[in-house]
């Protein structure tokens, strides 16, 4: 009996992770892997700031396959960003990875023309929700990724936008209807994350990870 009780507590353990926060510590510039550039920064609540063109994408240390990645963001008008994951370098050339989309959807092209580049969506790969619960450019939106056993989600402001099942044939031809056709191991299932950098005013905050 008392074996029993061990193992039933060993196992809501194990099941019942605590999300990590996340910092610029945990992170380095795809550049030769190095040291965080100048032009990302963490302020003093945490917030880690991308002053805009320059620095660079930044990558995990680690590599994460099922997880749940949650975090707050805010973009300038007409800005652009993301974070991908399942981050692995392609053909050893260039970090590619599924990216979930921040953009200011009223202000920047690709926004404002709708579809798979918006926020919320799987980048160039399927479209979010028409219906989101998306909130502008200058005020804080509040993300989470899903990734369990292949299968995606992208939540907005607590609502369900857009998933996909990458181990499914629609997955395969998603892919190859998009820029990614030819980008052979693209997003293998595990990976790193990304922080990236499109040349526009960012903020992160509350950027946490809980691992399954």
């Amino acid at each position: 009996m008392r074996v029993c009780f061990l193992l039933m507590a060993l196992a809501a353990s194990v099941s019942a992770a605590e999300p990590v926060r996340l910092t610029l510590a945990d992170f380095v510039s795809v550049k030769a892997e190095g040291p965080v550039p100048a032009g990302w920064v963490e302020l003093e609540d945490g917030t880690i700031h991308l002053s805009g063109k320059g620095p660079g994408n930044l990558i995990s240390k680690g590599e994460y396959e099922n997880f749940e990645l949650e975090w707050e963001w805010k973009i300038v008008e007409g800005g652009n960003n993301g974070i991908k994951y399942w981050v692995t370098k392609v053909a050893d050339k260039e970090w590619l990875g599924i990216e979930y989309q921040m953009i200011d959807d009223l202000g920047h092209e690709d926004g404002k023309k709708g579809g798979d580049r918006t926020t919320g969506a799987i980048y160039d790969i399927k479209p979010p929700a028409s219906d989101k619960a998306y909130k502008p450019a200058g005020e804080w939106n509040s993300s989470k990724i899903v990734v369990q056993n292949g299968k995606v989600q992208h939540w907005l402001n607590g609502q369900l936008a857009v998933e996909a099942d990458t181990t499914a044939p629609e997955w395969a031809q998603l892919i190859a209807d998009s820029k990614f056709k030819e980008k052979v191991g693209f997003a293998p299932g595990k990976g790193r994350l990304m922080l990236t950098e499109h040349s526009a005013e960012t903020w992160f905050r509350n950027l946490r990870i809980t691992v399954k």
